[in-house]
């Protein structure tokens, strides 16, 4: 069985132990997402844990990072790469909280379906605004994120009323190829 193959299987299998519909995958608005071949180490996030991304997208958020910083915004990572077993024990959580299933995949994308897991997708957080709250909107950060990100390849995936029917993610930013060339 090749490497693609293995992963289909790894993500129906998540996606049935889950208890997501099996028309989910022809019937999801977001791209499939395979996992990288090649990560590298990032700082330690918001939280002190590892992180990882790709090479290309480590270096354009480097560059963000410390392009923000010279301007006075701090910007800090707080989640990076995760592959979909993480995503699976993730949704798992939540779920055994007593969500439905379609009420936490309106805020996380399925195992195989998240950007994280393509290892270009960050979230971002700042100093003085909890992590991963629409309130990051209201920040200079954010801000600056959405007048300054594209320049270094980033783009905010789930604006307000998106077309992947994920609820509104201000500091979830992938990054989308696009080398930075400052």
């Amino acid at each position: 069985m090749n490497e693609i193959d293995t992963f289909n299987k790894r993500v129906v299998a998540l996606h049935h132990a889950l208890g997501i519909a099996p028309d989910y995958i022809e019937n999801s608005k977001l791209a499939f997402c395979r996992e990288p071949r090649e990560l590298v180490n990032t700082e330690l996030d918001f939280y002190q844990r590892p992180q990882k991304l790709t090479p290309e997208a480590f270096h354009a958020w480097t560059m963000m990072k410390n392009t923000a910083d010279a301007s006075g915004i701090v910007l800090l990572l707080i989640s990076a790469f995760r592959d979909i077993e993480y995503q699976y024990h993730l949704i798992a959580r939540k779920v055994q909280e007593g969500r439905s299933i379609e009420e936490v995949l309106a805020v996380n994308a399925a195992p195989g379906y998240s950007e994280h897991h393509t290892g270009r997708a960050l979230d971002i957080g700042t100093i003085g605004c909890d992590p991963l709250v629409e309130e990051f909107e209201n920040t200079t950060a954010f801000q600056w994120l959405t007048s300054n990100a594209a320049t270094f390849g980033f783009t905010m995936t789930y604006p307000r009323k998106n077309t992947y029917g994920i609820d509104y993610e201000p500091w979830h930013w992938c990054f989308t190829g696009v080398k930075p060339s400052l």
